[in-house]
């Protein structure tokens, strides 16, 4: 059966995090949706066979929005499980939010056009006003002193979204080109025994079979291996409750070859069971993916 969420509220209330979060747990996501479309949209996706999308309409939609209350009723009464969702916030937080991202107020020309004064405060009150009705009918989460993320987290337990899994991304990188920007966790090899030394070895790389069992003979690529894995462990569950959806450890050695190279390959082993988890390599040409996993998206 279609299950429909309907983000509405103040703008600047945090309507785009909120719809985001929800497209990344696989909802079929609508911006901007004009009211008078609303019937025909949820009728479509029904036809379509999705099981779960989300709309966000405010004060930003093309006619009509006092419409908006009578649509939700009349969806509601037709059997359609619709969730709305009313955001708000405090004046003066939003106040501070438009002053931080510099944009117009939605309502602003509206107001313009009907002769009436389009400062920022009457924007908001006009706003405030316009949609009264609907926050009267519906839950409402004050977003005034939230971040992102605990928004992000009230709605997707509002909705009982089940969030997606972490996408895993396991690096080896050399320190003699620089830590990766983008690493989230970043761990040193580079006081690993090196293969490097063995000049047998010394053309191969962590991936070769000779490499992996020079290694693995010492104690401490062991321990290492081991403490990365449990840390990883430990802390994997509190990243995706911070409904985080992609997580990159990066693993140094000197010339990203041999050590580091190594323990992403084991260590992407030893998580695959747990989700999509990709391996780069950036000092070989091309990216490695774990075979079990399919193709990347």
């Amino acid at each position: 059966m279609l299950r429909a969420v309907l983000i509405t509220g103040i703008s600047g209330s945090g309507k785009s995090v909120a719809l985001r979060m929800l497209e990344d747990t696989g909802y079929t996501c609508v911006d901007n949706l004009p009211v008078r479309f609303l019937h025909e949209f949820v009728a479509t996706a029904h036809q379509d066979g999705l099981s779960r999308v989300a709309i966000a309409v405010d004060a930003r939609s093309p006619g009509d929005i006092a419409d908006l209350p009578r649509a939700v009723a009349s969806l509601k009464s037709l059997g359609v499980q619709l969730r709305v969702i009313f955001l708000d916030a405090n004046t003066t937080t939003i106040v501070q939010r438009y002053s931080e991202s510099r944009r117009r107020h939605p309502l602003t020309a509206r107001l313009d056009s009907e002769g009436r004064d389009a400062s920022l405060h009457d924007c908001i009150l006009a706003e405030r006003e316009l949609l009264g009705p609907l926050r009267e009918q519906e839950h409402v989460i004050d977003t005034s002193g939230l971040t992102p993320g605990q928004l992000r987290h009230w709605v997707r337990d509002l909705v009982q979204a089940e969030p997606l899994p972490i996408v895993l991304t396991f690096e080896s990188f050399a320190y003699k080109h620089g830590v990766p920007l983008g690493a989230d966790l970043v761990f040193d090899a580079r006081c690993l025994p090196n293969p490097f030394y063995d000049l047998a070895l010394r053309p191969l790389t962590g991936r070769d079979a000779a490499v992996g069992e020079w290694l693995c003979r010492s104690p401490l690529v062991s321990a290492m291996l081991e403490d990365i894995s449990g840390f990883i462990r430990r802390w994997l569950p509190h990243y995706a409750q911070d409904t985080r959806a992609y997580l990159t450890v990066a693993i140094g050695c000197t010339g990203g070859q041999h050590r580091s190279v190594y323990l992403v390959e084991q260590l992407a082993q030893t998580f695959a069971p747990r989700g999509q988890v990709l391996v780069r390599h950036r000092a070989q040409k091309g990216e490695a993916f774990v075979p079990s996993l399919g193709a990347p998206p």
